[in-house]
C-alpha cells in the first residue's frame, strides 16, 4: 500500500492537519507504481522538500487506460443517464466545498501562491465549475434535422470514451476541475496527470471520488513527469482524446504524439503574450489597478497575463508613475500571510527562467525601471519588475516569461497599437482601456485574441468560453463550448418510406 503524507499547518491563514495518500489513483484505489520511483514536492517559499509522491510511468498509464475503458463500457458513459452523472458531480462539488481550506493550504504549500488566492479564486472557482457542468450533464442534446417525409434524420452527441488530460501547476485545482467536469458531464472516463510540481491537492481530490459515488475506473489520476506519463497519455491507443494546458512547446509535442498514435483529437490551452492597451481617455486610476492585476496576479504565472502594456504617449509618464507606485506597494512574502499578494515563483527552474529573461532584457537594451532582483536568500521570490525602453524584437517583448515582469511601451495612434498588439505568435487574451465605447468595441474586435477585456483584465466567467487564437491553442474551455471537446456527433438516418 502507498504511504501517506500528513502536514500540520499552524499559520495565520490556516490552522489544521491534512493527510493524503501518496500513491497513484487507478481503478478506484491508491496503488504503488509498477516501476517504482518518486517525485520530490518542494515548498517554493523555502526551497525545501515537503514530501515525495509516487511517480507513474508508461506502464501505469496503460493500467489506468484499461481501467477507464472497462468503466466506460460497463459502468459509465451511456450506461449512466446524464441526470445520474450530474448528481454524482454535485456530490463531488459538495465534498470539495467541505475540504476547501485543506485544498487551499496544499496549493499554497506546493505552488507558493497566496493562501487567500488559492482559497477564493482557485478552489471556489473549481467548485463552481464542477457545479456548473453537473447542471449540463442531462442536457447533452442532438437535433432532429428536417429532410423529407420519407426519412427521419437526427444527431446524437455521444461521449468519446477514454480521455487523457494533462494539467499545469499555476492553478492546480481550478485546472483539474476545468478538465474533469465537462468530460464527466458528457459521459467520458478519465486518465489525468497533474503537474509533478503541484500534485498534493489532486491527491486529496482522489480521496473524495469514491465517497461521491463514482464507479471504479471512471476517474484515474496518475502523477508523473511529462516526458514519461504525459507522453504515454498522448500516444496510448485506448485514449481517444487528449486535453492539455501548458506551454506551446509541449503542446506541439502532444499534438505530434496524438497524430502519430491513433490520430486522437486534441484541445490545447497554451501560452500567451497578452497586450494591455491604455488609451489617453481611460480612467487612469482604474487602468493602473487593472494593469497591476493583469500582470502581477498569481505572481505573473498566468497564461493570460497582460505582460505587454501599451500606453498612449500623452499619458505615458503619468501612467508609469502610478503603475510604478502600485507595483512597489505589492506585498511579496509568505503565502500564508493574510496580506501577501505575491508569493514565490513555483520552482527553482521557473525562478531561473524568469531571471534569465530579466538578464536578456538588460542585455538587449531595455531599462529596468523597477525590480529585477531576487528577494531574500531563501525560496524563489522575485521583485515585481517593470521594463521600459522596450523594442518589438526583444525577447522580453516576444516570448512568454510567465513571471512578474511587465514591459511598458508608448504608442501614438489606434492603428499603430492594434498592429503592435497583433505582432505576436500568441493570441490568448487582450485588454483595452478607454471611455470611448465605439473605440473600445472596434479595437476589441480588431485584436487577434480569444478573449478581449474592455476596462478590466483577467476576468473569466464560467458561462463564457476561454481559449486562444494562433499558437495559443485549439478549442475552448468553460461554458457550453467546452462540451464540444468531449463528444462525437453521430448522424442517424432512418428510412421510413424510401423504396429502391
Amino acid at each position: 500500500m502507498p504511504s501517506t503524507f500528513t502536514k500540520t499547518f499552524d499559520t495565520p491563514a490556516y490552522k489544521g492537519t491534512v493527510t493524503i495518500p501518496l500513491g497513484l489513483y487507478i481503478n478506484g484505489e491508491f496503488v504503488d507504481p509498477v516501476e517504482g520511483g518518486t517525485i520530490d514536492v518542494v515548498n517554493p517559499a523555502t526551497g525545501k522538500v515537503v514530501t515525495s509522491i509516487a511517480a507513474g510511468t508508461k506502464a501505469d498509464i496503460d493500467i489506468a487506460a484499461k481501467a477507464a475503458k472497462k468503466a466506460y463500457k460497463t459502468s459509465w458513459g451511456l450506461k449512466v443517464p446524464g441526470a445520474q452523472r450530474g448528481k454524482l458531480m454535485s456530490k463531488l462539488a459538495v465534498l470539495m466545498e467541505e475540504h476547501i481550506a485543506e485544498f487551499a493550504a496544499l496549493d499554497a504549500l506546493a505552488n507558493g501562491k497566496a493562501y487567500n488566492t488559492a482559497y477564493g479564486r482557485d478552489n471556489k472557482g473549481a467548485i463552481a465549475v464542477m457545479e456548473y457542468y453537473a447542471g449540463w450533464a442531462d442536457k447533452i442534446n442532438g437535433k432532429t434535422i428536417e429532410t423529407n417525409e420519407n426519412k427521419l434524420a437526427y444527431t446524437r452527441h455521444e461521449p468519446i470514451g477514454v480521455v487523457g488530460q494533462i494539467i499545469p501547476w499555476n492553478v492546480p485545482m481550478f485546472s483539474l476541475s476545468l478538465k474533469i467536469a465537462p468530460a464527466l458531464a458528457t459521459g467520458n472516463t478519465i486518465v489525468l496527470k497533474p503537474s509533478e510540481l503541484t500534485p498534493l491537492s489532486a491527491l486529496l481530490f482522489c480521496t473524495l471520488i469514491e465517497e461521491a459515488g463514482f464507479p471504479p475506473g471512471v476517474i484515474n489520476i496518475v502523477n508523473g513527469y511529462g516526458p514519461t506519463a504525459g507522453q504515454a497519455i498522448s500516444e496510448h491507443p485506448l485514449i481517444e482524446k487528449v486535453a492539455f494546458t501548458g506551454s506551446t512547446l509541449t503542446g506541439r509535442k502532444i499534438m505530434e504524439a496524438a497524430a502519430k498514435s491513433n490520430l486522437k483529437p486534441v484541445t490545447l490551452e497554451l501560452g500567451g503574450k497578452s497586450p494591455n492597451i491604455i488609451f489617453d481617455d481611460a480612467d487612469l486610476e482604474q487602468a493602473v489597478k487593472w494593469a497591476i492585476h493583469g500582470i502581477y496576479f498569481n505572481h505573473g504565472q498566468n497564461c493570460s497575463a497582460g505582460s505587454r502594456i501599451f500606453v498612449q504617449e500623452s499619458i505615458y509618464e503619468k501612467f508609469l508613475d502610478q503603475f510604478t507606485e502600485n507595483a512597489r506597494a505589492i506585498k511579496v512574502g509568505d503565502p500564508f500571510s493574510p496580506d501577501t499578494y505575491q508569493g514565490p515563483q513555483v520552482s527553482k527552474t521557473q525562478f531561473e527562467r524568469i531571471m534569465g529573461y530579466i538578464t536578456s532584457g538588460k542585455n538587449d537594451g531595455a531599462t529596468v525601471h523597477l525590480g529585477g532582483k531576487q528577494i531574500g536568500q531563501e525560496g524563489y521570490f522575485i521583485e515585481p519588475t517593470i521594463f521600459t525602453e522596450c523594442q518589438p524584437d526583444m525577447k522580453i517583448v516576444r516570448e512568454e516569461i510567465f513571471g512578474p515582469v511587465a514591459c511598458v511601451m508608448k504608442f501614438s495612434t489606434e492603428d499603430e497599437v492594434v498592429e503592435q498588439a497583433n505582432d505576436t505568435s500568441y493570441g490568448l487574451a487582450a485588454s483595452v482601456f478607454t471611455k470611448d465605447i465605439d473605440r473600445a468595441i472596434r479595437v476589441a474586435h480588431a485584436l487577434e485574441a480569444g478573449t478581449a477585456w474592455i476596462n478590466c483584465a483577467n476576468q473569466t466567467e464560467i458561462s463564457m468560453p476561454f481559449g486562444g487564437f494562433k499558437q495559443s491553442g485549439i478549442g475552448r474551455e468553460l461554458s457550453e463550448y467546452a462540451l464540444e471537446n468531449y463528444t462525437n456527433v453521430k448522424a442517424v438516418h432512418v428510412n421510413i418510406g424510401i423504396r429502391l
